[in-house]
């Protein structure tokens, strides 16, 4: 067998742990559903293995104190030289000044690296949430976890009962978010309907309030209408005074004729004067029967929009009660799925025993068979020695025979 170049093949597995570290990582966050973190153990393992890549061939740093690998270095070198991130991928091998800190068969410098390169792209679907704000990045490097890429029939039952309990878990999550919109949205519609209740309340003090104004106005037009009654009457009996004094003087002042016109002009200027009185107490009283009935207008317009108030909060009394009824039945089907969680883990428990009781009863079968075995070794054994004794013993009386 031709023997294979050490280096070439520490680069051949580094390049197949990472191919089965990514594909690991991205099926297992899609199963996951939700944003990893620092602590997810499938995330660990990549930047274990990725920091094992970046290591490898790396060149050791010369310094009065000590020897040290870093990556950094590179990196560094890396950002200054190619800021854009895209570049990358396609100049991994061609980048000046690898060559310082990279030895000739490190995997940065073979077609690995890109491959490599070309392999992180697929990790763009994944959401993650790292914090290295205080976190070491000096220390060791990580140890690889090759029982994570080993899987087994234990392994693959625990995994689909662990998608199983996670499925349940994001049902329980869902009914509970759900759960607590519904009371968001219950407390809202308490809210608006107390709102509702409070303006309806003010409204209907704003409609009395009106009422009392309206009657109040009533009875003002009804006094006003008196008085203007009132100033009629006392009008017309003036008038009518003075009509009788204008003829009492005309019949005494006849023959004075410069007094009389005096008396006739003065008489009807106080006609005009009574007449212009009248007049304006008939226009005051027009005003308030329009005014009259802009109030009534007003109270018909009021009790229009109390009642359309009125329809909308039943409204809502009715989607409350919806609101109520669904956060029922919600809260049932949560019950059930709680209810069958526990079934299923009250099987498992059973499974388990009876299990164990098989174990059991497959250790005394065994026992048993021990047992059994030794006393069929014993009797063969006893039966191996009566049969040489018989045969000393025919052997001895053919020899006395012969004798």
């Amino acid at each position: 067998l031709a023997v294979k170049d050490p280096t070439a093949v520490e680069r051949a597995n580094l390049l197949n742990m990472a191919k089965l570290s990514i594909k690991g990582l991205i099926e297992s966050a899609l199963s996951f559903g939700r944003t990893l973190d620092s602590d997810y153990p499938p995330l660990q393992q990549f930047f274990v293995v990725m920091e094992h890549c970046l290591k490898h061939g790396l060149k050791v740093r010369k310094s009065f104190l000590s020897y040290n690998k870093t990556i950094w270095g590179p990196l560094e070198l890396v950002e200054k030289l190619y800021p854009e991130a895209e570049e990358i991928a396609a100049s991994v091998r061609d980048l000046p000044g690898l060559n310082e800190f990279y030895e000739y068969h490190a995997l940065m410098m073979e077609e690995e690296g890109a491959v490599i390169v070309g392999l992180l792209v697929g990790l763009n679907v994944i959401d993650a949430n790292l914090c290295v704000k205080g976190e070491d990045l000096d220390s060791q490097v990580g140890v690889i976890d090759f029982s994570v890429y080993l899987k087994s029939d234990d392994d693959i039952g625990g995994k689909e009962r662990d998608v199983q309990i996670a499925a349940i878990l994001d049902q329980k999550n869902y009914v509970e978010e759900l759960n607590r919109q519904l009371n968001s949205t219950v407390s809202s519609l308490h809210a608006r309907v107390d709102s509702l209740e409070k303006s309806n309340t003010k409204l209907i003090e704003e409609l009395a309030i009106a009422k009392n104004n309206i009657i109040k106005l009533q009875e003002e037009n009804h006094q006003l209408r008196s008085e203007n009654t009132l100033i009629l009457m006392k009008t017309q009996h003036h008038l009518e005074a003075t009509k009788v004094d204008v003829e009492a003087e005309l019949q005494t002042y006849k023959h004075s004729r410069q007094g009389l016109d005096e008396m006739y002009n003065e008489a009807r200027r106080q006609l005009r004067e009574e007449s212009q009185l009248r007049q304006d107490m008939e226009n005051e009283l027009v005003v308030q029967v329009s005014m009259k009935h802009e109030i009534e207008l007003a109270m018909k317009l009021l009790e229009k929009d109390i009642h359309e108030k009125q329809d909308t909060l039943i409204g809502l009394r009715q989607q409350l009660d919806e609101v109520k009824a669904i956060n029922m039945e919600m809260y049932q089907k949560l019950q059930v799925s709680e209810d069958a969680m526990k079934e299923k883990n009250e099987i498992i428990g059973r499974l388990e025993d009876k299990t164990n009781q098989i174990n059991a009863t497959m250790k005394q079968l065994e026992q048993s068979d021990k047992d059994l075995l030794t006393q069929t070794r014993t009797i063969a054994m006893s039966f191996v020695k009566c049969a040489s004794n018989e045969a000393q013993h025919q052997y001895k009386l053919v020899k006395d025979i012969s004798f």
